[in-house]
């Protein structure tokens, strides 16, 4: 569990798949990543999470409002797939509720300083698709660049789909004190 000023980033619990379900059913949250998750998605994304938290230290974690403890999202660290298998992704996905109030920076942040404290990693990537502007504008906040050699077409999307390209960003570990 990693507690920022306003978030807990944590394991996923049970509850949190509600929650979840919902955040996937609104069409502005899943306006760039894709059609509605059922119910047995989110269930598999708990599972999921928590395996990979179990296996590597670390997920896409889920994330709590401290102030009224509610589940309002996911962000963290995931190992890579192709075409960024070997690389570490740092991803975020928030209820409508929770945008613009800066609360998905404070997660991001807080997940590269983690990145830098336990992973032995020279940098990190984030991968979004060139319409979704507020994930391309939080990842410049944070300070990663977008890698123009590295746009790719998701391998699991058929072509002419509107999200099958996807921009590359990374930010490099900082030099060491």
């Amino acid at each position: 569990m990693i507690v920022t000023d306003r978030l807990i980033l944590r394991r996923w619990r049970r509850e949190d798949i509600a929650p979840f379900h919902a955040m996937g059913q609104d069409a502005e949250v899943m306006r760039y990543l894709g059609p509605p998750v059922s119910m047995n998605d989110c269930v598999r994304t708990r599972r999921r999470m928590n395996a990979i938290q179990g296996n590597r230290g670390h997920s896409f974690w889920a994330l709590e409002r401290r102030r009224d403890g509610a589940f309002i999202g996911f962000c963290g660290l995931m190992p890579g797939t192709p075409p960024i298998d070997g690389e570490v992704e740092i991803g975020w996905r928030l209820a409508r509720s929770a945008w613009g109030q800066g609360l998905a920076l404070e997660a991001a942040r807080t997940s590269l300083e983690w990145a830098w404290a336990h992973l032995d990693v020279p940098a990190i990537v984030g991968v979004t698709v060139a319409a979704n502007r507020r994930s391309r504008g939080l990842m410049e906040r944070l300070g990663m660049t977008r890698l123009h050699d590295g746009d790719f077409d998701h391998p699991d999307l058929p072509p002419g789909d509107p999200l099958r390209r996807h921009l590359r960003y990374t930010i490099d570990r900082p030099a060491r004190a």
